[in-house]
């Protein structure tokens, strides 16, 4: 039975879904409806990956969500389809509080219309808090098929355009007017960036992220809310290069404008995925921008060696004074006590 304590905060958490848009709703059952709804940079401080310690009652836990990047769902592969089950398996009967999930791009293998199908039913299946999403590159993969599903190198686009993909994801989680957005919980801030564009209008980048102006501009603007110092979740998929230089293939392209924007700010975390970084042998957090920056682990295709069942994920823990971030194997639902990071929160100088 729900506590009266529990049942509150389940209402303030559905308020503040209500007032920020672009969540999903729980078991969707029409299918035509959206899912949802060295260098210029000075270095965060360094935190010790330690045991998590039980928090002083006088830290306030604020919000906690799950990060679940590159998903890689694919029509008629079931390796990825039955990782993402233990994931949401995990989250729906976890110990602790889940107030959303975000998806970290990649979550399809292929970018096609049964691929998201596919996804659908499965995030159907489970009773689950608000989802929120960004795109990846493989998000924009469908240009490589032919008619009949099969790769096409020779013939891409094969009659399609990275403008159909990215309207594809924006259907599926109710986006309007352009793939990135932000919004409120718990009084965190939320930031979503997509790349707007893959080879079939941006061949020079590769498997690289452009960003608009417009994104650009819009990611400056929301960031005006924080010079107050609250801490704000900054979601990009693709990993930044080296601080100083702009990204290419595989890596955030306009970085140097990026952390520009964010450079004014403390308590700034950006979160990413893209390279499949496994928790347990890789390190994940970096230490060289003005802001924290963790590098996500992959639910369909985490590198290991020879295990093909590592499913692993991000499990974020937002206090008043701290951000605890916690790496999360969901094969066999434990967590990964190398990936344990609790980074201190800095006030006002």
């Amino acid at each position: 039975m729900m506590s009266r304590r529990q049942f509150v905060k389940r209402m303030l958490a559905f308020i503040a879904v209500l007032a920020g848009g672009g969540a999903i709703w729980k078991n969707v059952l029409d299918q035509e409806k959206p899912l949802h709804a060295g260098s210029e940079s000075t270095a965060a401080p360094t935190p010790t990956p330690s045991q998590l310690t039980e928090t002083p009652l006088s830290n306030k836990l604020l919000l906690s969500f799950f990060l679940l990047s590159d998903l890689h769902i694919s029509d008629g592969i079931s390796m990825m389809t039955d990782k993402l089950h233990a994931a949401l398996k995990d989250v729906t009967n976890f110990e602790s509080p889940v107030e959303c999930i975000v998806l970290g791009g990649d979550l399809t293998d292929m970018g096609r219309e049964t691929d998201y199908k596919l996804m659908r039913k499965i995030f159907n299946g489970y009773k689950l808090p608000p989802i929120y999403a960004n795109m990846g590159n493989h998000d924009y993969y469908d240009i490589w098929l032919d008619k009949q599903g099969e790769f096409a190198k020779e013939t891409m686009p094969n009659g399609k355009s990275d403008a159909m993909a990215k309207e594809r994801f924006m259907k599926f989680f109710g986006y309007k007017d352009q793939p990135y957005s932000d919004f409120w919980m718990g009084g965190i801030h939320f930031i979503l960036l997509s790349q707007e564009a893959y080879v079939g209008d941006k061949p020079e980048y590769g498997e690289g992220a452009w960003y608009s102006d417009a994104q650009l501009a819009w990611l400056e603007n929301q960031m005006k809310q924080h010079e107050d110092g609250k801490p704000v979740m900054v979601f990009i998929h693709q990993p930044l290069p080296a601080p100083g230089t702009d990204g290419g293939t595989h890596q955030l392209v306009r970085a140097k404008e990026f952390r520009a924007i964010l450079k004014p700010y403390r308590n700034v975390f950006v979160l990413s995925g893209h390279t499949h970084r496994n928790f347990a042998t890789e390190n994940h957090y970096n230490t060289d921008n003005s802001f924290h920056w963790f590098n996500n682990a992959s639910v369909g295709k985490t590198r290991s060696a020879g295990n093909d069942n590592v499913a692993q994920g991000m499990y974020v823990q937002i206090y008043e004074n701290q951000v605890v971030v916690r790496g999360r194997e969901f094969s066999d639902r434990s967590w990964i006590e190398s990936a344990n990071y609790t980074v201190p929160l800095q006030a006002k100088a």
